[in-house]
């Protein structure tokens, strides 16, 4: 191979490189990083506001302590996307949200809501909040019998609105009886593995 061969080729890998660390970099900048509110929410279904654990053993709880500062449990259980778009003023956006952890759509699924709705009603919601001027952090259950049928369109959202993106909170949760309170709830000892996976995807962003 000759000089100006290698040249070409060294020269080749290097834009390469340069433009997969760029294109890393643009995913990891979230929208509102500079967020001025005050409190860190987290918006969800029964997973969040702690069905299945005992007093201080939901994972928003065990993320307070985490962060060494409080964390606002905005969970209902039984809630699909359609619910939370009618709260989402008076128990989000009226708080100061600095962070909000968006958790919802496993009963979307269960009540059979239209996918396409589900996603429509998610964008809506992160969209709402940043024009607050406040960073999402959107997290998903997996939800599906054989695959997670949700992840493309949720991870469309995150990438596009430029959110922190927290997929399958509950891998490895559901096959396993002796980390969930029923069929479908966690106990304390799968909210601290949800409450770690949400601390290490957050931390980054909340000082």
């Amino acid at each position: 191979m000759s000089f100006s061969k290698k040249i070409e080729r060294w020269t080749g890998l290097f834009l390469i490189l340069v433009i997969i660390v760029f294109d890393g970099a643009c995913a990891a900048h979230v929208r509102n990083e500079e967020s001025k509110g005050l409190n860190v929410i987290c918006f969800g279904d029964s997973l969040t506001e702690g069905i299945g654990a005992s007093a201080g053993g939901d994972f928003p709880s065990l993320l307070s302590q985490k962060l060494g500062r409080q964390v606002v449990n905005a969970g209902r259980h039984g809630e699909t996307t359609r619910d939370a778009l009618k709260r989402i003023k008076q128990d989000v956006l009226e708080k100061s949200p600095k962070l909000v952890i968006l958790e919802f759509g496993g009963n979307d699924f269960l009540k059979r809501i239209p996918q396409q709705e589900t996603f429509d009603n998610t964008d809506k919601m992160v969209e709402m909040i940043q024009k607050q001027g406040s960073m999402v952090a959107l997290a998903t259950v997996g939800i599906g019998l054989f695959r997670d049928e949700y992840y493309a369109g949720f991870k469309k959202i995150a990438r596009e609105r430029r959110t922190i993106f927290i997929p399958d909170i509950m891998k490895g949760i559901m096959s396993e009886p002796e980390l969930k309170s029923d069929q479908i709830h966690p106990n304390d000892a799968g909210y601290k593995i949800i409450a770690e996976r949400i601390y290490k995807a957050i931390q980054p962003w909340v000082k």
